[in-house]
């Protein structure tokens, strides 16, 4: 397990470098101090969605009027968005999104398995980059990657933290 305060800071450093302003987000543990971190910067905004599809379409628009955006979410929130996007390839807009993963190493609650298991082939179904974390040490060559194949690249893109790299729940 890594200290979130840690990475979270190493991770937003990063978004800010490459001018993500805007974070999508549906509250979770995972996100959490990124969340807080994009609510008190005075550069970005933190925005509260009622669900994670909606983040999809939100990270559209703000490419439309030229700007960069991430979608905060946790992996069973990844279910949600799959009609959505459809949208990341027909449109043809990068897209950024950072999964935490629940339903994998450690997990005890048995209702996180089945997206947690779900979430990597789905992504690939719908032709979305992983880019997984599994330890401190992958954290921004990953994020480096994954915001390369979005914002240069034009593709849809998953930073996942793993809950290896997470730590696992006890509920």
């Amino acid at each position: 397990m890594t200290d979130s305060s840690t990475w979270s800071h190493r991770l937003f450093s990063l978004l800010l470098e490459h001018d993500v302003e805007l974070f999508a987000y549906v509250p979770d543990a995972g996100n959490a101090r990124l969340i807080d971190l994009a609510q008190q910067h005075a550069r970005t905004r933190a925005i509260l969605l009622t669900t994670e599809e909606e983040g999809v379409a939100f990270c559209a628009g703000v490419d439309l009027v030229g700007k960069r955006a991430a979608l905060l979410l946790q992996s069973s929130g990844v279910g949600n968005c799959l009609n959505f996007l459809t949208l990341v390839k027909s449109a043809r807009f990068p897209l950024l999104m950072v999964v935490s993963m629940r339903g994998e190493y450690g997990e005890t609650n048995p209702w996180q398995y089945a997206m947690g298991q779900a979430v990597l082939p789905l992504l690939d179904t719908m032709g979305i980059l992983a880019f997984v974390v599994h330890n401190e040490q992958e954290l921004v060559p990953s994020a480096q990657a994954a915001l390369a194949a979005a914002f240069k690249g034009g593709q849809g893109a998953a930073l996942i933290l793993s809950q290896r790299f997470l730590g696992a729940k006890t509920l």
